[in-house]
C-alpha cells in the first residue's frame, strides 16, 4: 500500500534543507545556501516554510559585527523526515516482484 507523502517534503529545496540537517543538526545559512545551490532568496523562502511548519528553528544573532543566521533541526523536523522516508519506501517495496 503506498502511503501519502508529506507534500511539504515534495519540494526539492525543502528536502535538501532536512537532508542536510538530519546529519548536521545545525547549520549557518550560508552554508545551507552553499550545499543547495539556492538562491538567496529562494533558500529564504523555504527555510522560512519549514520553520512555519516546526521542522527547524531559525536563530538571528551576530558573528564578528557580521549577521549570522542559524538553522536547526527541531525533534519535529527529525520525526516528519524520517516519516517521509519510510512513506517513500513504500512506492519501492511495492515495486518488487512476489517471491516465488
Amino acid at each position: 500500500m503506498y502511503q501519502e507523502l508529506n507534500p511539504l517534503l515534495l519540494s526539492q529545496l525543502r528536502l535538501a534543507i532536512l537532508s542536510y540537517l538530519m546529519v548536521a543538526r545545525e547549520a549557518e545559512f550560508n552554508m545551507l545556501k552553499e550545499k543547495t545551490g539556492a538562491t538567496s532568496g529562494n533558500l529564504s523562502i523555504q527555510v522560512g516554510k519549514l520553520q512555519e511548519a516546526g521542522y527547524i528553528t531559525v536563530e538571528k544573532t551576530y558573528k564578528n559585527n557580521y549577521p549570522l543566521t542559524l538553522c536547526r533541526i527541531t525533534p519535529e523536523g527529525i520525526i516528519a523526515f524520517e516519516q517521509f522516508y519510510q512513506d517513500l519506501k513504500t512506492y519501492f517495496d511495492n515495486q518488487k516482484p512476489p517471491s516465488p
